[in-house]
């Protein structure tokens, strides 16, 4: 149905009238009074914030300065009183203070937020399953770092000593809270977990002052055993290295296959024991060919026995009966 120019005239559309008062509003929000009453209410609230946590907020930092410095002076005490134990060893003590520090911070932490109404029992108990998860994933890393702690403070071994353990040897070159570098005798570098290190036996080759050398030889069977042992003996006690307390000795260790052991025992410094073992060997060898003992070469004796034959027609036929009988 079509409508008159009039009838639109006399009725105006409802749209024109909605835009008309929402700009009417708007224009009367936008006025200077009404922007200065919204203002002054945003302030109030923020004035009322500030004043009601005011004391919260000046005593957060006071706790947390306050925390930072006594953290540092715990991290220093416990330097300082674990240094005082010539036995325990440096990175240990580093990570007990670097530990202590850490602890008294959280603490600060937890207190600042007690400050605010923060529920601190709900943030302890988070933290404690966050160290349970942190604890399972990292299980191995875990025992790595206890392990270390058992070895810095126990010291099975230091840096700079030998020793051999879980299948490797070779010169400690730094213990962490992590691993063990070692160094071969053929110059390869070896970082060993501390837990393989912990969970086996170890041999420490250099702990003890002393070592004592079993050196043995052998002489044929046709050779002077008196002799070869007084050769022996008289090589230990003119070398300076080998000490007299405890006295070397000579003894027969062995009748072997080929040749009668003769073994020297003594004692040295540990750090002269490679090189004495050396250098006594190719002593002895130029002693022996000197005074003429020998040192025979592995050898077996072999008997041959001969056997019979049978005749050949006599096995024929026995081979035939047994081929008749299996036909059987």
């Amino acid at each position: 149905m079509a409508i008159s120019t009039g009838a639109m005239t006399r009725f105006p559309r409802i749209d024109d009238n909605h835009d008309k008062l929402h700009g009417d509003r708007l224009s009367m929000e936008l006025q200077p009074e009404n922007l200065m009453t919204v203002a002054e209410s945003v302030l109030a609230q923020v004035s009322e914030f500030a004043v009601s946590y005011a004391f919260s907020i000046l005593g957060a930092i006071v706790l947390i300065v306050a925390g930072f410095i006594v953290a540092g002076v715990v991290q220093r005490a416990v330097t300082r009183t674990l240094r005082r134990f010539p036995s325990f060893d440096i990175t240990l003590t580093t990570f007990f203070a670097t530990i202590a520090r850490y602890a008294v911070l959280v603490l600060v932490g937890v207190t600042v937020l007690a400050q605010f109404g923060v529920q601190t029992a709900s943030i302890i108990a988070a933290l404690g399953a966050a160290g349970l998860a942190i604890g399972l994933a990292l299980q191995g890393t875990l025992q790595n770092i206890a392990a270390g702690i058992m070895l810095l403070v126990l010291k099975p071994f230091r840096i700079g000593e030998y020793v051999e353990a879980s299948g490797i040897s070779g010169t400690v070159q730094s213990i962490g809270l992590f691993a063990t570098e070692m160094k071969t005798v053929d110059g390869l570098y070896i970082l060993a977990p501390n837990s393989s290190l912990w969970n086996t036996s170890v041999t420490n080759f250099t702990r003890n002052p002393l070592r004592r050398n079993d050196l043995a030889i052998g002489i044929g069977y046709g050779d002077d055993i008196n002799l070869a042992q007084e050769t022996m003996l008289d090589l230990a006690k003119a070398d300076a290295r080998i000490l007299s307390e405890p006295a070397p000795a000579v003894f027969v260790s062995e009748l072997g296959d080929s040749a009668v052991g003769i073994t020297l025992r003594y004692w040295t410094q540990t750090a002269d024991w490679w090189q004495t073992r050396l250098d006594m060997t190719k002593a002895g060898k130029e002693a022996f060919d000197a005074k003429g003992i020998s040192i025979p070469f592995p050898q077996r004796d072999v008997h041959y026995l001969p056997v019979e034959a049978e005749p050949q027609g006599k096995s024929v036929g026995k081979a035939g009966a047994a081929a008749a009988g299996s036909k059987k």
